[in-house]
C-alpha cells in the first residue's frame, strides 16, 4: 500500500469513529425520516414565504449547483419564529437528513435527502484521488462509467440504499471524476407504476420525487429510451 492510499485510510478511520461517538439512541432518531417533522417545516416554509413577500427561506448556493441540492433550507431564518427548532433528524440538529425545496417557482415543497450518500461519496472520491485516476470499468453513456472498484481497495462495491424501494444502489462516475448514484432500479419501478406521459429527451426523475419525501440526491439526470420505454443516462 503506497503512502497516498493509506493516508486516506486513516483519514476515513478517524470520520467512522467519530461517528461512534454519539448514543445509539440519538443515533437512532437521528436516522429516522419523519412526515410530521417535514409537515413542521413545511408549514413553517409556507409562513415565513408568505410574510415576506414570496421569499424563501433557503440558502444561497451556486447556479450549477445539481437541482435537488440546490435550494437548502436555511433553519436560521426560520425558526424560532415560525419553528422552535430544526428536526432533530435534520443535519442541523445532528440528523442524518438535508431539508431541501423542490418546485420553487410553482410549488415550493419541503423534501430531504440523505447525508450519508455524501460520505460514501466522499469516501469513493478520496480513493480515486489516492489511486490518481478513476479506474473505469465498462461505458453506460457518453461520459459516463461503471467503476472498478477493487482498484480503489474495495473488497466489495459501495452501495447507496434506495430511500424510495430500500434496494441497493451503485455508484457511477464521469470523465471528470465526479461521482453519482445510479437512480436507473427506482425509476425503472417507477416508470412502470406512474400513469404519467413521459417524453424521450425530458428529465423523469421528478416522477420518484412525486409521491415521496425524499428526492434523489447525487444523481444524474435520466430520460426514457424511446424504443425500449426504459430509463436511461440523458446526454447532454
Amino acid at each position: 500500500m503506497n503512502w497516498r492510499m493509506l493516508g486516506v485510510f486513516l483519514v476515513l478511520t478517524v470520520f467512522l469513529l467519530s461517528g461512534c461517538m454519539y448514543p445509539k439512541e440519538k443515533l437512532k432518531q437521528n436516522q429516522i425520516p419523519y412526515k410530521d417533522q417535514i409537515q413542521a417545516v413545511q408549514t413553517a416554509v409556507d409562513e415565513f414565504r408568505k410574510d415576506n413577500g414570496g421569499i424563501l427561506p433557503i440558502k444561497t448556493k451556486e447556479a450549477e449547483t445539481p437541482i435537488y441540492q440546490k435550494y437548502l433550507i436555511d433553519f436560521k431564518k426560520i425558526t424560532p419564529k415560525y419553528l422552535a427548532e430544526p428536526p432533530g433528524n435534520a443535519y442541523e440538529s445532528g440528523g442524518v437528513f438535508q431539508y431541501v425545496l423542490v418546485d420553487v417557482e410553482t410549488n415550493p415543497t419541503v423534501k430531504i435527502f440523505d447525508l450519508r450518500i455524501a460520505e460514501t461519496i466522499r469516501e469513493i472520491k478520496l480513493r480515486i484521488k489516492a489511486n490518481d485516476y478513476p479506474p473505469y470499468k465498462e461505458t453506460l453513456a457518453k461520459n459516463i462509467y461503471s467503476l472498478d472498484f477493487k482498484q480503489l481497495g474495495y473488497k466489495k462495491p459501495p452501495v447507496a440504499v434506495s430511500p424510495y424501494t430500500n434496494q441497493n444502489l451503485s455508484f457511477v462516475v464521469t470523465g471528470n471524476a465526479e461521482v453519482y448514484v445510479d437512480y436507473r432500479p427506482d425509476l425503472y419501478q417507477a416508470i412502470k407504476k406512474s400513469e404519467v406521459e413521459l417524453k424521450p429527451g425530458e428529465d423523469i426523475r421528478s416522477i420518484l420525487v412525486k409521491d415521496s419525501m425524499f428526492v434523489p440526491a447525487y444523481s444524474l439526470p435520466y430520460t426514457l429510451d424511446e424504443k425500449t420505454k426504459e430509463p436511461i443516462f440523458l446526454e447532454e
